[in-house]
């Protein structure tokens, strides 16, 4: 299987390589993903690659090398160590267990590289395509300890980055013309692979952190005496640190949107990109939403400005959001209240489907789809 190191995905400048005791002690470690994979009927053809976003610090082997770390311990997976030959070889297969986007796939097979090198995974779904519930959709073949070692951290990964898959793509079709973004309500230390999956559902990614995009928020404009001075000094300082980067304001009421045009017409060599219109949006009792003063501020700033809209972004909301002429629609609730995707890996997926059908309220069939009873 033709493979792509993990530093051509990520910032070299990150990547560690050391040894790794999750399994056998063993040398340096390449971790490769697949760039082919191979469908249900047997034809490989050639994967997307979905690359994570760019990063200068983040660690993603670090990342892969805690979670394992974190379950392994100091004594290893003593259950596996206690009732799995360390030569014994078998085959698992992935196993969808909700309708949704499968999200997570590249990393996943980082993650079984990283765990044991002679592990060989296939996959009959790439990131960011469909899955159905009872879908068979990828397996590893290798030493059954070294599947099982790798299972847990493989599946917590996949699962909520294939649900953050699958909320995006939701939010994202729905939200057309505009883009949907997420913000940086992400789970700590796990920023890259919330907005890697955002990726992959079909969006956009907002600035990662406080160092790649200039965001001046209601506690700026407050601390700077309003939102011409909060401007008028990161234009300065962008200047004198020779800094070119995205600036974008907070615009909460017409009277701000009038003081930042007004600056920007005044200054023409300003850094602004773009004008957050927050909470513009308004909940009517009857559970519909008011976007009067959202549309009328777009018309304002007629295009002189790239648009975002935040505040009472919903799945249910995002539509008639999206057709008010903003540029942008950012959502936290794509990263902090997920729901994960369930996918589980089995050894014995035929007592998996037995089971299945035991505790479903709809039949699992051979292949691995179910119909209803």
């Amino acid at each position: 299987m033709f493979g792509v190191s993990l530093s051509q995905l990520v910032s070299p400048t990150s990547l560690l390589t050391a040894s790794s005791s999750w399994c056998c002690s063993r040398s340096r470690l390449v971790v490769k993903m697949a760039a082919i994979t191979t469908v249900n009927h047997g034809k490989s053809v050639e994967s997307v690659v979905v690359r994570p976003p760019v990063h200068p610090t983040y660690d993603l082997k670090g990342v892969i090398k805690l979670a394992l770390s974190e379950d392994a311990g100091d004594k290893g997976d003593v259950t596996c160590l206690a009732t799995i030959p360390t030569e014994m070889e078998v085959e698992a297969y992935f196993l969808a267990k909700d309708d949704g986007i499968v999200a997570g796939i590249a990393l996943g097979e980082m993650i079984f590289n990283e765990v044991d090198p002679t592990l060989k995974v296939e996959w009959y779904k790439r990131d960011g395509d469909n899955v159905s519930k009872g879908l068979k959709f990828g397996k590893v073949h290798g030493r059954a300890y070294s599947i099982v070692v790798a299972e847990r951290v493989v599946l917590n990964f996949m699962q909520r980055m294939s649900g953050i898959a699958t909320l995006t793509k939701a939010m994202a079709d729905a939200a057309h013309p505009a883009c949907i973004l997420e913000t940086r309500k992400t789970a700590p230390a796990l920023r890259l692979v919330d907005k890697w999956a955002v990726l992959i559902g079909g969006g956009q990614n907002h600035r990662m952190g406080l160092f790649d995009m200039v965001m001046i928020k209601d506690n700026h404009i407050s601390i700077a005496g309003g939102v011409s001075n909060a401007l008028k000094s990161v234009d300065l300082y962008l200047e004198k640190n020779n800094l070119q980067m995205g600036v974008e304001v907070e615009t909460r009421t017409f009277e701000e949107i009038h003081e930042v045009l007004h600056y920007a017409a005044q200054n023409e060599k300003t850094f602004l990109s773009r004008i957050m219109l927050d909470n513009m949006v308004v909940p009517q009792p009857d559970g519909d939403i008011d976007v009067s003063m959202l549309k009328e501020a777009v018309e304002l700033i007629n295009g002189r400005f790239e648009t975002e809209a935040s505040g009472n972004v919903t799945l249910e909301t995002v539509h008639k959001i999206g057709q008010t002429g903003v540029t942008y629609i950012s959502s936290g609730a794509l990263t902090h209240s997920v729901k994960a995707l369930d996918i589980s890996l089995k050894i014995d997926t035929e007592l998996a489907l037995q089971v299945g059908r035991r505790t479903n309220e709809r039949n699992y069939l051979e292949d691995g789809s179910w119909t209803e009873k």
